[in-house]
């Protein structure tokens, strides 16, 4: 499989994804997307749901796909925390299929819950049962949901779902709802056995 260049893409191929995250969003909401890639889902919001949005991206590319599609724009490392951001600035603060690219994974979640009321979070389940199939034959897995190989991959984590929720439940973060998937269907039995992708909406303690 060749790897695939932009994670927002993969994003855009999950329609699942995109739709669970819409439908957590009120109309009229102050929404911020932190690695927005290249704003697609925040232009949907403000299409369909009126949202003030603001995205965050690192990447120069992004950001210029971003102002060309009239996305409100920051260019700023996720590493460095959002102390630009007041204390519940933002009903809801998204970060789609990114958290595993975060070293600071428990600050950046702290971050989220500071500036927004809730947070979404979304990433690729590591422990999909076809990743460890691959692990079981001695490679790293590569697949739609980790679509990058050992060597060129921007993915710094590498986690469970299981893992994600002992973290919460460590941190005291709230879990107010959860959307597992298997190529963009949803899974309500054993997901981290048979979800490839989790959508998490968290709350503060």
């Amino acid at each position: 499989m060749t790897p695939r260049k932009s994670v927002r893409l993969d994003l855009a191929d999950l329609r699942a994804d995109l739709d669970a995250i819409a439908d957590w969003i009120q109309p009229g909401e102050r929404v911020l997307d932190l690695g927005c890639g290249d704003g697609l889902l925040l232009r949907r919001l403000m299409d369909e749901k009126q949202v003030i949005g603001y995205g965050i991206e690192k990447d120069p590319a992004g950001v210029l796909a971003c102002l060309k599609s009239g996305v409100n724009v920051i260019q700023v490392n996720l590493e460095r925390g959002l102390a630009g951001f007041e204390d519940g600035a933002f009903d809801h603060v998204i970060m789609s299929l990114s958290l595993q690219m975060i070293q600071n994974t428990v600050g950046l979640l702290k971050e989220l819950l500071r500036v927004g009321h809730e947070a979404v979070v979304s990433f690729p389940n590591f422990g999909y049962y076809t990743h460890r199939q691959a692990i079981l034959k001695g490679r790293m897995p590569v697949s739609e949901s980790l679509p990058y190989q050992w060597f060129d991959t921007p993915n710094v984590r590498f986690f469970t779902i299981a893992d994600f929720e002992a973290l919460c439940r460590e941190q005291g973060i709230a879990i107010l709802e959860t959307i597992a998937l298997d190529n963009g269907a949803r899974v309500t039995e054993d997901i981290n056995f048979l979800a490839d992708t989790a959508i998490y909406r968290l709350g503060r303690p």
